[in-house]
């Protein structure tokens, strides 16, 4: 899937250049045969995708510089998890099936379908501006809260500059347990131009990705609710979904249950750097969330399945722009995404934060894909394109599709 490389691992990826760090150890080239979890065997012919599968694993670890790498598949009541690589450089212990990850961006559809369901429930008016919620936030050379809708903000047309475009690299990696505020990274965006590209372009006009509309969703569900918008996420989707390997960490460090740890590369040909331990409030509600491949899958599969949004938000949700890369469109939180593999559509995002790239996709039939691998950044020009393969593989695993067919 494409990379917003304008993220936490673009930021890093300068601050480790800077900086430097602590070594890691090369990937074993043992390492690298994949493995699979609670799954039956594939069955014959038809086992394309499942090999697909393997052998995209296989070439994320054994070519593109990941250490280990995850894909969890899920097709109705039939559930599985392949595996392949290290889980950590020093012990060479394996991707565990049942891993916890930072998901980055894959937040925003958490974030999103929170805003939504107070759409629903007639707290939040999609088409009045933020400033209707958060009176003076949205103030500077970047944008004004006046002009700026709620759902400019889900569907990343507000404009507003991007706040990790200015943060100092440095400051991260000198000090990454350091807590971030929100407020003032909102600040920092604002205080430079928007980023329209066209001249006399304004507020809905452009699709333009930037973390700093989803930073303001989070204080926006805070505003409305009363409750922190991490809160919120658990009480509204976490719970009744039975999500427990799902967390809003705020100022936690640490990955809590199984996990890989988290590395990146500061150069070409340098050594993989553990970064596995660092404050995600620099992400907030952009992208700080925790959580697995079972798990975003259920959570998918229940959202496109309308059992979290009521059909008219649903619709909102899915309603796209063009966001100029060709066979992608933007709803509100929400990717929808061509189907080359096996033809029609999918739904789902991506997340990039240090240490770990994250894919997911799921159609409206009930299939979801999720792909995890645990560097980030600092693998190879070929692993965003090999992420997104494998995401197709998952989800045309065992189909028969023709040409002119939809499952999404």
């Amino acid at each position: 899937m494409p990379k917003h490389r304008g993220a936490l691992s673009g930021v890093l990826a300068l601050a480790l250049v800077l900086t430097g760090g602590a070594a890691g150890a090369a990937v074993p080239d043992s390492a690298a045969a994949a493995s699979w979890e609670n799954a039956p065997a594939p069955a014959s012919p038809r086992d394309h995708g499942v090999t697909a599968v393997r052998a995209l694993l296989h070439k994320l670890t054994a070519v593109d510089g990941a250490p280990g790498a995850l894909a969890a598949t899920r097709k109705g009541r039939s559930s599985g998890v392949q595996t392949s690589g290290v889980a950590d450089l020093e012990s060479t212990a394996p991707v565990r099936g049942d891993s916890r990850f930072r998901i980055g961006s894959m937040t925003k559809p958490f974030v999103a379908t929170v805003v939504l369901q107070l759409v629903g429930e007639h707290q939040v008016d999609l088409d009045a501006p933020i400033e209707r919620y958060l009176p003076g936030l949205v103030r500077g050379p970047g944008g004004d809260g006046r002009q700026v809708t709620v759902r400019m903000l889900l569907q990343h047309t507000s404009g507003l500059p991007d706040y990790l475009t200015f943060l100092d690299p440095r400051a991260i990696i000198a000090d990454p347990l350091a807590h971030q505020d929100t407020g003032e990274l909102i600040e920092l965006a604002l205080g430079h131009e928007p980023a329209f590209e066209e001249d006399g372009a304004g507020p809905g006009d452009e699709w333009h990705y930037s973390n700093t509309n989803y930073l303001i969703a989070g204080m926006l569900i805070e505003k409305v609710t009363g409750r922190t918008y991490g809160e919120e996420i658990r009480r509204r989707i976490l719970a009744p979904l039975h999500l427990s390997d799902t967390s809003v960490p705020g100022d936690t460090t640490s990955i809590q249950g199984p996990h890989p740890r988290g590395y990146v590369r500061p150069g070409e040909n340098q050594p993989l750097i553990d970064i596995t331990v660092f404050n995600p409030s620099v992400a907030g509600a952009a992208g700080e969330m925790i959580s697995s491949g079972s798990d975003i899958n259920r959570f998918l599969d229940a959202l496109l399945g309308g059992r979290l949004l009521p059909p008219a938000q649903l619709r909102q949700m899915m309603h796209t722009r063009a966001t100029g890369d060709e066979g992608r469109e933007y709803g509100l939180g929400l990717e929808r995404r061509e189907l080359s593999s096996c033809h029609g559509t999918y739904w789902g995002h991506n997340g990039d934060i240090f240490g770990y790239q994250t894919a997911a996709g799921a159609t409206t039939d009930g299939r979801q894909t999720t792909v995890m691998a645990n560097v980030d950044p600092g693998g190879s020009d070929a692993q965003d394109d090999d992420m997104e393969a494998l995401v197709q593989a998952g989800l045309c695993e065992g189909t028969s599709r023709t040409p002119g067919s939809s499952p999404s």
